[in-house]
């Protein structure tokens, strides 16, 4: 009797979740398609690593010839969870890591990553001698075990700061580009992944010292915090971002399936909120100093309307871009409250009929 009654309680649940919520049969669907995994053709064949092919285009080094050579890039299923994971587990401190891969004309194809065992801060992340020990000993490992790519990058986190590359990431790009390409930058924020719920991973190369880059279309606007807008600003212009896309196997879906269909719950009941409160917190103060900033210029000058001061010109942009991270944080947390209302209905206010 206590079975047929637990039995009936967990179908009028499903029932209750599929009218208040009936995306959600849908939510993995959803889920893939806002990572943009691709199905490739025949889904196993970019797994092959063809060593001539490789090594021609080593020696043809187009690259060379063209500072924006490189203009797609491609990331498993395995490296793109590898590097979530560890930019999570590092909390509120920089992690690093390095990538694996090889290219196919202009698109970088990052098969695998793994953690460096570097010691980070909350602001930047270097690799010291130990590391690149324990760099050479895992590349010379895989290749025993058939795993013939190269490393093609590295990749590091910004814990709620957004992707971008600091002055000293662009340093760091600079000379592993003269010195070992080809090579990418990956910056992953998992503060920002897991509040958005959806990656936030940005991939970028630098220009060579001295080109003047032509004038690019405005690419998607981001939150910087106050405290690093300065050295974004300066550094902006000496690399470029590249379109980012994700794969996998026929043995990742069947893999990401079973762990779905496992830990499905986990997502329902996870709550963005709580998770990111301090997060949150930090947002809504980065905000109100912003604002207060473009407030003390506007009262240094008075404002006229059609006046073109430069000085004016300014502070209506950082207004501008105050308004947007405010539209961002409101959607964030609307979003998350929206969710504690529909699991609080599901499991605390519909009852099921006897």
């Amino acid at each position: 009797m206590a079975s047929s009654s637990s039995e009936t309680q967990a179908s009028t649940a499903k029932k209750s979740w599929d009218m208040t919520f009936p995306q959600y049969d849908h939510e993995r669907a959803q889920y893939e398609a806002e990572v943009m995994f691709e199905n490739i053709g025949t889904v196993d064949e970019i797994y092959r690593y063809d060593r001539k092919q490789q090594q021609d285009i080593l020696n043809a080094k187009p690259w060379e010839k063209d500072p924006h050579f490189f203009t797609d890039i491609k990331i498993s299923a395995l490296a793109l969870l590898k590097m979530v994971m560890h930019a999570r587990s590092g909390g509120t401190l920089e992690v690093m890591g390095l990538l694996l891969g090889k290219v196919d004309a202009n698109t970088m194809l990052v098969m695998d990553s793994f953690a460096l065992p570097v010691e980070g801060t909350e602001t930047r992340v270097n690799a010291q001698a130990q590391a690149y020990e324990y760099m050479t000993a895992y590349i010379e490992s895989a290749k025993q075990v058939g795993r013939l790519e190269n490393a093609i990058g590295w990749y590091h986190s910004h814990p709620g700061y957004g992707c971008w590359l600091s002055g000293i990431d662009v340093s760091t790009q600079m000379l592993n580009q003269n010195f070992q390409e080809p090579f990418v930058a990956i910056v992953i924020d998992p503060v920002r992944t897991i509040s958005a719920g959806k990656v936030c991973l940005g991939a970028f190369r630098t220009y060579p010292k001295g080109y003047k880059p032509p004038n690019e279309e405005p690419s998607e606007y981001q939150t910087i915090p106050l405290n690093k807008i300065e050295d974004f600003g300066v550094h902006c212009k000496q690399y470029y971002s590249l379109e980012v896309s994700y794969f996998k196997s026929s043995l990742d879906r069947r893999l990401l399936d079973s762990l779905w269909n496992k830990y499905w719950v986990n997502t329902l009941s996870s709550a963005s909120l709580l998770t990111n409160a301090d997060y949150t917190t930090g947002q809504i103060l980065d905000l109100s100093e912003k604002l207060e900033q473009s407030e003390a210029a506007l009262g240094r000058g008075g404002f006229v309307l059609g006046c073109s001061d430069p000085h004016e010109k300014r502070t209506e942009d950082k207004l501008l871009k105050a308004t947007k991270d405010s539209c961002k944080t409101t959607i964030e947390i609307i979003h998350g409250l929206m969710a504690q209302m529909i699991k609080d209905r599901l499991f605390n206010q519909i009852k099921p009929n006897r």
